[in-house]
């Protein structure tokens, strides 16, 4: 019996590989999985203390039993969970963002204002000058969590919609990397969920960017974000 692997962004650098595959023995849990792909990728193990798991694109604890056909995500620092996800345009792509297209999902009769967030490249970074980004994302589970973070939105303030797309692959300077489109019957609450919106996709939503300048290159990853059981 075996379960499938995948790796992303600087773990899937460090393994040389996007994905491979691990045997199940009785009772294989996430953790003991874990430690046996640092047998055959040693260089995984310096990241044991922030690495972030997923079977079937949902996150879980490192105690998590495996069964054959799951798929393990290896995932860079980055935190789920939340009430259950809505419906509307949560997109991933490696095709250029339409904010027009976003603006039109969200716009709705009843609504008094509408909040479009661009995330945009720009053309330095930490002191260095930036030439481009490279995105990754594991866009399965990158759509589900953006549905989650929309519904606490709307749980959380009177929006009639909510939608986001993100980029992935190579993208120069001056594109547009994400965006965020809120909207609702007044301005305040749309200023305020576009707001919250940005933050929580930052911290949540399983995609990562790698910066490339003159004589280098880094992966960007955040702090595992701790999520409070409710």
């Amino acid at each position: 019996m075996r379960a499938k692997v995948r790796f992303f962004a600087r773990l899937a650098e460090l393994a040389g590989t996007r994905e491979t595959e691990v045997e199940l023995g009785e009772g294989l849990s996430v953790a003991e999985a874990f430690r046996a792909l640092c047998r055959r990728f040693p260089e995984l193990a310096d990241h044991a203390d922030s690495l972030m798991y997923a079977v079937n694109a949902e996150y879980v604890s490192a105690d998590h039993p495996l069964r054959a056909g799951d798929e393990l995500a290896l995932i860079p620092p980055v935190s789920g969970g939340g009430p259950e996800p809505v419906e509307g345009l949560f997109e991933v792509t490696a095709e250029p963002l339409d904010p027009q297209r976003l603006t039109d999902a969200v716009r709705k009769d009843e609504s008094g204002a509408v909040a479009l967030f661009l995330g945009v490249v720009r053309d330095n970074s930490r002191g260095r000058r930036v030439l481009y980004l490279e995105y990754d994302a594991y866009p399965e589970m990158a759509t589900r969590v953006m549905r989650r973070i929309a519904a606490e939105a709307l749980e959380r303030w009177p929006l009639t919609d909510v939608a986001m797309q993100h980029r992935t692959g190579r993208l120069e300077i001056g594109e547009t990397s994400l965006l965020i489109a809120v909207s609702s019957p007044h301005r305040k609450e749309a200023f305020e969920a576009c707001h919250h919106l940005v933050d929580r996709f930052k911290e949540t939503v399983p995609i990562w960017k790698k910066e490339v300048w003159e004589g280098g290159e880094v992966w960007i990853e955040g702090e595992p974000v701790v999520e409070e059981s409710p």
